[in-house]
């Protein structure tokens, strides 16, 4: 392998991180013993850039350029954004409604179910669908038909396989070109 520039980072497949190498875990490093990192990344991850300075932390993230693409939001090197899970609100939903209608006559065939179908009160022991739904409906109670869900959060992460980060301590000072 050949020698890294200092900040780079790796992806490694190891449970440990190499010698000169750390986990991209966001610790919080000492300028002191790292002052060519320090010089390159600053506090742009974290720390107070007095005494300590942050490694990137990519646990449970996904790495992303930095920069504005054409229809893209701007992103800032180091920024955090997204989240794990979330919970939709009825602004986010599109607009749609759930019609339950209902009637006293009889049934005539077995219909299955469908949005062209509503449901008959018959207690004639006959199928409780008709398809005939000019015929004697009226909506029913609104308290009939409840609100569904209970505002609780759902993940949102794309499908994964589990590997490290690691960021060079110590290599080649990368010079601008």
């Amino acid at each position: 392998m050949s020698e890294p520039f200092i900040a780079e980072i790796r992806i490694f497949a190891g449970n440990f991180a190499p010698r000169s190498w750390a986990f991209c875990d966001g610790q919080l490093l000492p300028i002191s013993n790292n002052t060519a990192l320090f010089s390159l990344i600053g506090t742009t991850y974290g720390g107070d850039g007095r005494t300590t300075t942050a490694l990137p932390n990519l646990q449970g993230r996904s790495p992303m350029h930095p920069g504005r693409g054409p229809g893209l939001t701007s992103r800032r090197l180091g920024q955090k954004v997204g989240v794990e899970s979330v919970t939709l609100n009825e602004t986010q939903l599109p607009s749609h409604s759930h019609t339950l209608r209902g009637g006293t006559g009889g049934v005539t065939a077995e219909v299955p179910p469908s949005v062209s179908t509503s449901i008959d009160t018959s207690r004639n022991g006959l199928v409780a669908y008709q398809d005939n739904t000019s015929a004697n409906l009226v909506d029913t109670a609104s308290q009939s038909i409840s609100t569904a869900g209970g505002s609780q959060a759902h993940y949102n992460i794309q499908p994964y396989l589990t590997m490290n980060f690691i960021i060079a301590l110590q290599g080649l000072y990368p010079s601008r070109s």
